[in-house]
């Protein structure tokens, strides 16, 4: 049984239980201070999360520090380590460097580095291995480990972080990731699903930039790696059979996507893009779930109960402490003689069943209704029942323990608004402790533990109490949900939340957040997966860039956007699990304009004829009108055109941000695009191919006719002072468009 010591701050608890340097001896290399983080019970009944730096100096422990809480709260915003979090102790391990950085970082040439763990890339400097691959003394991190005392290599897992910024990490017996990359709090999880889930790389390469080649073995032990068709992974009822045609948590629905095991063909995987697969999105369901088996399995169902090792009295009560997840209860289910008892609570008072003389047996059975289970055999190993014999002639001594707090969920960090709050006391054989709950002054119905996502609660700050006795407990809820801003680069055209651009753009979204604690943000494009927002590849300084082929980096693609109409959701998730709104922009993505032959700047006076090839203007001042002969193309990008523009069969004709003072007429073109302009005179734009107006002002009148399609606005209305007819009769209607302001929002 705990005792009242557990509701003391974590310092004050842990520190019998960890053996750390003294504060002065911390700039000796290879000292080291332990650190509990997040101490939710004893750690021979949790899984020990234990964090070392290696190749921090002693100027560079704060560093170290805020590495390991981003990599934390980044993992926090994951399932299932999220709904698990108090399933977890996490310690964390100040190791002093004498060197700052690890060795062979980036490459085989770059220095060795003295270091108390000795982490280098290249798997310690191997020219055999891979880059991107650190490894470190583990017999060293073992030593380390072993300073958090009462876990072993059966109950923990060790991460190590490199004073890094260069992307890296690798998975085993222990884990480890780059402590600063961008992407480095997004290798951890990962790392983690290896180590500690023995998930297999969904990767379909080894070496990047080379591909795997086709998998020829047997079907694969993994459990989301198979040979079998969708409709054999039914029939036969094998590895992912239950969540087949799922919504995936990681985008697009389950089934069966080629590639996987370094392997390009020849094996399949679940999804598209789960974490395993491409770092930034969640674990899909299939992960999740084998995830979910290994954290529960490294703690008891059943943490404690009354003694069943010899029979007891009718006239006592008998309690079970079941684990206590954060998103949800796990149910409790008792029975007399084989017969279901009504009701889910942690105690059962013997007095109140009027038992006839003779012995019975009782058990309470503990089992997670978590629905990222699905698998019959984990939800039972998920489940566990302790039984007692009742001898009705027995008596029950008093045992003179009085109702008291003894363990509960952190007082020293605000619980989110969905949480689930727990209190924990002691266990009198003749009583049930009643804890009175109060949310915001006002006494709400609770046992051990009160489902705050039951209780709807408003956003802003509220406060939940828990008394017993002359105790009270008393929790901050974070009820105010984060705020996320994005910002875009410069749009052709902008208007209420949908963008027009030509080419490459960039996105960066900005979490924030009423109280202290990284903010996580992420989007999702076309409903797909939600991708956690890490910056750039390369700098978390820089925004996420957009195009149509993506950007190459290391072998692999980052940002690829098809040319179209896409919409863009964002949100945040705060340090205390809330998820901010998701909100959504839209953008159009169009040709972008063809490779010039001939630039002009500058003034340029008088008539202007294109009679081949593309004809740039870049913000060029022309007085005099502009002719476009068949076949040849012309681009207008800022600037202005004092004069009349046609265009009779041209191969293209883009006016971007231009002004143009005449009448444009374009006939039979077999590109078209106006977007963003500013036309003073008339328009006609007769027989074009897929013409597109956006966010255009037009002063005259705007005719159209035969265009296939009819010219489209892509959402950014026209603004038109003439008459429209034609095909652009109702092209015109709506808000002025084109005008680009700060494309900055800021929302719930």
């Amino acid at each position: 049984m705990r005792t009242f010591a557990a509701l003391l701050p974590a310092a004050a608890l842990l520190f019998p239980l960890v053996s750390a340097a003294p504060a002065h001896a911390s700039a000796v290399p290879g000292a080291a201070t332990v650190v509990p983080v997040q101490v939710t019970g004893a750690p021979a009944k949790r899984f020990n999360l234990i964090l070392m730096g290696d190749g921090y100096t002693e100027a560079e422990q704060a560093e170290f520090q805020a590495d390991a809480d981003r990599h934390l709260n980044v993992m926090w915003s994951i399932e299932p380590f999220k709904s698990y979090r108090n399933y977890i102790n996490v310690f964390r391990i100040d190791i002093v460097s004498g060197e700052s950085g690890i060795s062979c970082d980036p490459g085989l040439d770059a220095p060795r580095r003295t270091t108390p763990l000795g982490m280098g890339f290249w798997g310690r400097c191997n020219p055999n291995s891979v880059q991107r691959l650190i490894t470190m003394d583990n017999a060293a991190a073992t030593r380390y480990a072993n300073m958090v005392t009462g876990t072993t290599s059966a109950n923990r897992q060790i991460l190590a972080l490199g004073n890094s910024g260069t992307y890296g990490g690798a998975g085993g017996t222990y884990a480890t990731a780059s402590g600063s990359n961008s992407m480095s709090a997004l290798i951890s999880p990962h790392e983690l699903g290896h180590s500690l889930g023995g998930l297999q790389d969904e990767y379909d390469y080894y070496q990047r930039g080379v591909p795997g080649g086709a998998y020829t073995g047997p079907e694969p032990s993994s459990a989301h790696h198979t040979l079998l068709t969708e409709q054999q992974l039914r029939d036969q009822q094998q590895k992912w059979w239950r969540w087949l045609g799922e919504p995936s948590e990681s985008g697009g629905p389950i089934g069966r996507y080629e590639g996987g095991l370094y392997y390009t063909t020849g094996v399949w995987r679940p999804s598209a893009h789960s974490m395993m697969k491409t770092l930034g999105y969640y674990f899909d369901q299939v992960s999740r779930e084998v995830m979910t088996q290994r954290i529960t399995a490294k703690t008891t169902v059943i943490q404690d109960s009354a003694p069943v090792d010899a029979p007891v009295g009718a006239d006592r009560v008998l309690w079970v402490e079941p684990m206590r997840p954060v998103s949800h209860s796990l149910t409790t289910t008792w029975t007399l003689d084989g017969r279901e008892l009504p009701g889910d609570q942690d105690a059962l008072d013997l007095r109140t069943l009027g038992l006839s003389p003779g012995t019975h047996t009782v058990t309470a059975t503990v089992s997670d209704p978590t629905g990222f289970v699905r698998d019959p055999a984990v939800k039972a190993a998920m489940t566990r029942s302790r039984t007692w014999t009742v001898d009705t002639a027995l008596t029950t001594p008093p045992d003179g323990v009085e109702p008291a707090f003894v363990s509960s969920t952190p007082v020293d960090r605000p619980v989110g608004r969905d949480d689930v709050v727990y209190a924990e006391t002691t266990h009198p054989a003749a009583a049930i402790p009643k804890i009175t709950w109060m949310l915001d002054g006002k006494q709400v119905h609770g046992g051990a533990d009160l489902d705050l996502g039951e209780h709807d609660l408003g956003p802003g700050r509220h406060t939940l109490t828990a008394a017993l006795g002359g105790q009270t407990l008393t929790w901050s809820i974070d009820a105010a949900p984060p705020a996320t801003a994005y910002e875009l680069s410069e749009p052709l055209a902008a208007s209420a939340g949908t963008y027009v651009y030509n080419g490459p753009f960039t996105m960066r979204l900005t979490g924030t957040d009423d109280r202290d604690g990284y903010v996580v943000s992420e989007s999702r494009v076309d409903g797909d997966g939600w991708f956690n927002y890490f910056g750039w590849p390369t700098s978390s300084e820089l925004p996420w860039t957009f195009s149509e082929r993506g950007t190459v980096i290391d072998s692999l693609v980052y940002g690829k956007l098809p040319r179209g109409r896409h919409t863009i959701e964002y949100r945040s998730i705060d340090a205390a699990g809330n998820h901010g709104k998701a909100r959504s922009f839209t953008v159009t993505t169009i040709a972008p304009p063809p490779a010039c032959t001939r630039t002009v700047t500058g003034d340029h006076r008088g008539a202007l004829v294109i009679a081949g090839g593309v004809t740039c203007l870049d913000h060029a001042r022309v007085t005099g009108p502009v002719t476009v002969k068949a076949g040849a193309s012309l681009v207008v990008t800022g600037g202005a055109i004092t004069g009349a523009l046609a265009a009779s069969k041209p191969a293209a004709v883009h006016l971007l941000g231009a002004r143009l003072q005449g009448a444009l007429t374009v006939q039979d073109a077999a590109e078209l695009i106006v977007v963003g302009a500013d036309l003073r005179g008339a328009a006609l734009l007769t027989g074009n191919t897929a013409p597109i107006l956006s966010g255009t002002t037009v002063k005259g009148a705007l005719a159209c006719a035969g265009n296939t399609p009819a010219p489209a606005d892509l959402g950014v209305p026209n603004k038109q002072a003439g008459a429209g007819a034609g095909q652009c009769a109702k092209l015109s209607q709506g808000a002025e468009g084109g005008a680009y302001e700060a494309v900055q929002h800021v929302v719930q």
